[in-house]
């Protein structure tokens, strides 16, 4: 069963998409949007959470500082440019306090993770660092200036080799500061994992997912 349900947070009421499995969950998940809000495509990736046994919430993060017609944008520069100034006005710490709120909510299933896709890779990140949630990053954009802060969870990361916004130098980092963290490369740009659009790579998608569903078999059991 899917629907949009209310989450209360300490920075405020947002609607989070709940998909549930069939059967009693085995963990549960938060799936955090990229800057284009909890749309179609995020709800897809809950919905195919769920199906593999977990319990997703997939928060609308967008709910705090937007106007309604305003919480599902475009996959082009007017709606990238607007998803950028969107995160920015939400900024990190509310973006947290929202995961958190939805793993509080997910907590009755058992152990909770995270996973996030470009901005919310990096937000992702946050989750295993500050809540402590097994967390997996997908082409995380901002991820650099946050890896020297310590992990209270486990993370993996995934990255496009033709990703112009995040270049090898950035990768490497990840190695360098986290080097017992997973960091895997994908010969595929930014969003490989978005089934919307000419950026879709679908053997690499195929292969982050089997990773990202492993990762998670290992962390939340």
């Amino acid at each position: 069963m899917s629907q949009w349900i209310p989450l209360a947070t300490t920075a405020g009421p947002v609607r989070a998409w709940q998909a549930l499995p069939e059967g009693t969950p085995r963990a549960g998940l938060v799936v955090i949007q990229e800057i284009f809000g909890a749309n179609a495509h995020i709800r897809l990736m809950a919905e195919q959470y769920a199906a593999e046994g977990y319990a997703v919430l997939a928060p609308s993060f967008f709910d705090l500082v937007a106007p309604e017609a305003e919480r599902e944008l475009d996959y082009d520069a007017t709606g990238a440019a607007r998803g950028k100034a969107l995160v920015d006005a939400l900024g990190l710490e509310r973006a947290v306090a929202v995961v958190a709120a939805a793993a509080a909510q997910l907590a009755r299933y058992g152990k909770v993770g995270s996973v996030g896709y470009c901005w919310g890779g990096s937000v992702a990140l946050l989750a295993a660092q500050q809540l402590g949630l097994p967390s997996a990053s997908y082409y995380g954009a901002r991820n650099v200036p946050l890896l020297d802060a310590p992990f209270k969870a486990p993370a993996i990361f995934h990255f496009g080799d033709q990703d112009s916004s995040i270049p090898p130098a950035a990768v490497a980092a990840h190695r360098e500061k986290q080097p017992a963290m997973p960091v895997y490369v994908y010969p595929a740009g930014h969003a490989f994992n978005r089934e919307v659009g000419n950026h879709y790579h679908a053997p690499s998608a195929a292969l982050a997912r089997e990773r990202t569903l492993a990762f998670f078999s290992e962390n939340l059991r």
